[in-house]
């Protein structure tokens, strides 16, 4: 299974229901005031550039997850870090980070969030796309994908299409190959997204799936589901 084979498994009305939903909120960004807006989060500040995805109502799904699961001693990967959120959660828990994005106003931001949050010298911030800039084995891999499998039109749209799932696929099929023996990954998903080809690749790729935090928002009637996963090797 690859990203440029993709094939929704969402019907026809769901496929058009997300559709609008990426547009809609694609136009609402636009139209948004293009400042650094700053969050308090989880113990946290950050500061987060227009060009970056922000910190949602759902976020506290997968954040709480990792500040629970990384530990002293263990080696974590962030993929997609952001504004580095999660890799900031994993680092004051004890680990050491990997951060990587393909955004360089991200890679910017994560590393700023890090100074501000006293763990700059845990995580370090590369810029890469999937594993290009990424050696070694992790104890912790963290991926928050994008959810929709558009083409991005902008360098900010990045982080939240991943067009066919090529990014998505590509982490899959090198997971395992880059967790240590007591390694495990943290996904986050929802239904707003293919949640079916997200459990597709996990099969596929050999892991066992238990949903660790669910959350839930409405939206045109829709009740869309919001799920944190714990993946690890079967």
């Amino acid at each position: 299974m690859t990203g440029p084979g993709f094939q929704p498994t969402l019907g026809a009305d769901g496929i058009a229901r997300i559709r609008r939903w990426h547009e809609e909120s694609y136009q609402a960004r636009k139209n948004a005031p293009a400042t650094p807006r700053t969050y308090h989060y989880l113990g946290l500040t950050l500061t987060v550039p227009p060009e970056v995805m922000p910190i949602t109502p759902v976020s506290h799904l997968l954040g709480e997850r990792v500040a629970a699961e990384a530990g002293p001693g263990d080696r974590v990967l962030d993929m997609g870090t952001g504004c580095g959120v999660n890799a900031i959660l994993a680092a004051r828990a004890g680990a050491d980070v990997v951060a990587v994005d393909t955004n360089p106003f991200a890679v910017r931001a994560a590393v700023a969030n890090a100074e501000r949050n006293g763990v700059g010298d845990r995580v370090e911030v590369r810029s890469g796309d999937v594993y290009s800039t990424v050696e070694g084995s992790f104890d912790l891999m963290i991926f928050d994908p994008p959810f929709r499998w558009f083409a991005p039109r902008d360098l900010a749209e990045t982080a939240t299409t991943d067009e066919n799932y090529r990014a998505m696929t590509e982490f899959f099929v090198g997971a395992r190959s880059r967790l240590t023996a007591r390694g495990r990954l943290l996904i986050f998903f929802g239904t707003s997204g293919d949640l079916g080809y997200l459990r597709a690749l996990a099969e596929d790729h050999g892991f066992r799936v238990e949903t660790v935090a669910t959350g839930t928002a409405t939206r045109d009637e829709v009740t869309v589901g919001y799920h944190t996963f714990l993946m690890t090797p079967s």
